[in-house]
Parts: C-alpha cells; structure tokens; sequence
C-alpha cells in the first residue's frame, strides 16, 4: 500500500516538473456579450499555454457560445471541458482556478485533494453564493489572484488564511492613440443599462441644442469596433459603482479620448484629478456633459489631459509585463506543490525503510 502511495506521488512530482499537471479555469458563459472579466481569465490561460503549461478552459453548460466572436479565434483554440455531466479527471498535482462568484462549486469541491486558486476581480460579488460566516480557506482556497492594491487589502481583511496575489490586466494591443479627428460622439458604457438610457434622454431634454451629438452605447460590441468607435468619439462617459479595476477607461484614455466617469466605491489606483473628469454624483453627469461639448466646440480643452490620458493608460499595455506576472506566480504556485509532495514522499519513504 506504501509502495503504491509512493509511485503516485513520485508521478505527481514529476508531472508539476513537467508542467503537464492540468490547471483548471472555470468561465461564465456570456452568451457571446464582452466581458473584461473574462478575457482576464483567458489571458492567464494563454500565457500559460503557449508557456508550456496544460489549461482547460472549463465552463458550467455544453452549450457554450465561447469568445471567438468577441476576443478572437485564438482563444477557442485553448482546451475546452464542460462540466455539465461530466467527470473531471482531477489529480492531487491538478489545480482548479475559480472565481470569486462561484463559492457553491467552491462547497462542491472541497473535497477534492487538488490546488485551488480564487480569481477575484469583483470584491462586490465574493459572499454572494457563500454562507454567512464561511470563508474560502474552510473549502481549501488558501490562494487568491486579484487585479489591485485596493482590492488586495479589501479581501484580506474578509478573508482571513488566505494568501493574496496582485495581477492587473494589460490592454490589448488592439487599442492605440487616434490618428484622426474625433466626430461628434460620445461613448458610454454603465453597468446598469438603465442608467445608459437615462442619461441619454435627460441629456437630449436638457440640452436640446445638442441634439445633433449622438451617444453611442459601446455594449455587446467586439474588440476590434470596441477600439475602432473608441477612437471615433470626443467623450467617453463610464458608469460602474461595481468596480475594482476599470479597463474601459483605461482602454479610453489609450485611444485619445476623454473620460468622464463617477468614481467607484471602490477608487481604482490609477484615477487622478488631472487624467479625467471624476464625478461623485451620477445626476451630474448629463451637466458635466453639456460643459464639455461648450469646451470642445471652442478647441478648449487642456493639452495636459490628453498627457495625463497617455501617461495612465501606457502603464498597462505592457503584454509581456503580465506573461511574465502570470508565469512568476504558476511558477510559484507549481513549486509550493512540488515542495509539498517531496515531503510527503520523504516521510513516506523514511517509514518504509523502517519497516
């Protein structure tokens, strides 16, 4: 019985050396929508493939739409598992990545002798589907991947025993500085559709005489016309009291066009005075607006915004920044096993020479 406790741990050992051990990365599936959440989770999942490492990309139904109408067919072509009725070959060297929002399969799994890892982008969702009380660790998730600073410091002060990680997304390199004049458009991207509609149609009866502006709601919309009517609009307006991160305007500021956004409840770290246009009221945002186009008609807008824009925005387009963020913590993550199984084969190893 030792004997073959040994030869499965030596096998675990060796396949963390080899990097075959399988890395398992639950998505939601958004029924083709775009989702910065999710291309965060692709790009760990890539970076590591085309590193050498072995992911799946596993999702809840067989009817996943997937993301190739949105991010590309690059990230269909990563190994793709349902879970719906289906085994998962899971060994103890095995590690399965979830996000925060799914802590039922995190109950679910708590059995299972293998690596787990939280992915958590929205602190906002992390209790939701966890019993009052219960926190990661009690389900064997003593790691945690994260976006920001902020963000870190937030969960560690819920989440006790549980050791933190910082990976900001870069911006893809779809996204660059507009090398036309903008055309009298504003893009606008809230969370909560409703508050699209509303600032539209309070704008459009306040604000009569600019009528001819046209708002462009930047939902549902690929990467490629994402960037492209980016770099077509004058103004960006963002809503999103939710968020821990914030790409839209980052993605924005990158295509040379200004952000009027309401601060979040949680301030990303890369928000200052001088590099938009921050809000605490949502019921400003149609004024602040209507202050801009004035500004805009009259070529009255400071050159230092547009420096401030390209200074924010240039620090998270470095791709090779994040491979090399992703590797150094899988790398980290595989070598904690490794040392962990080496020393249950050292014990086990020390008993059957005793014998």
């Amino acid at each position: 019985m030792e004997l073959e406790k040994i030869k499965k741990i030596e096998g675990s050992i060796q396949n963390l050396k080899d990097k075959t051990a399988r890395i398992y990365l639950l998505v939601q599936d958004t029924k083709g929508n775009p989702k910065a959440s999710i291309k965060y989770i692709y790009d760990i999942a890539l970076t590591l493939k085309n590193s050498g490492y072995n992911p799946t990309i596993i999702h809840e139904t067989k009817e996943y739409d997937g993301v190739s109408s949105w991010l590309g067919e690059k990230y269909m072509e990563l190994p793709h598992q349902s879970i719906d009725g289906q085994n998962l070959a899971i060994s103890p060297e095995d590690i399965i990545v979830l996000p925060e929002l799914y802590g039922h399969v995190m109950e679910q799994i708590k059995n299972l002798p293998c690596g787990k890892i939280v992915i958590c982008q929205a602190y906002d969702h992390m209790l939701e589907t966890l019993a009052p009380g219960v926190t990661w660790s009690q389900y064997g998730f003593f790691k945690c991947i994260t976006t920001s600073e902020n963000q870190k410091k937030y969960v560690s002060e819920i989440m006790k025993n549980v050791s933190i990680d910082v990976l900001a997304p870069y911006i893809s390199e779809v996204f660059s500085k507009k090398d036309k004049p903008s055309k009298p458009i504003i893009s606008i991207h809230t969370r909560d559709q409703r508050d699209t509609a509303k600032i539209i149609k309070t704008f459009y009866l306040k604000y009569p005489q600019y009528r001819w502006i046209t708002f462009r709601d930047m939902r549902g919309i690929n990467m490629e016309d994402f960037s492209k009517f980016l770099k077509e609009s004058f103004l960006s307006v963002w809503v999103d009291n939710e968020s821990s991160f914030g790409t839209y305007p980052l993605e924005s500021m990158l295509s040379g066009t200004p952000v009027l956004g309401k601060v979040p409840n949680m301030i990303p770290e890369w928000i200052s005075e001088d590099n938009g246009i921050w809000t605490n009221q949502f019921n400003d945002i149609v004024d602040i607006i209507g202050n801009f186009i004035q500004n805009w008609l009259e070529d009255n807008i400071s050159e230092t915004l547009y420096e401030n824009m390209e200074k924010t925005s240039s620090q998270y387009t470095d791709k090779s920044k994040f491979e090399s963020s992703v590797l150094d913590l899988f790398n980290e993550y595989f070598t904690t096993r490794e040392v962990a199984f080496q020393e249950q084969l050292n014990k086990l190893n020390v008993m059957e020479e005793t014998k």
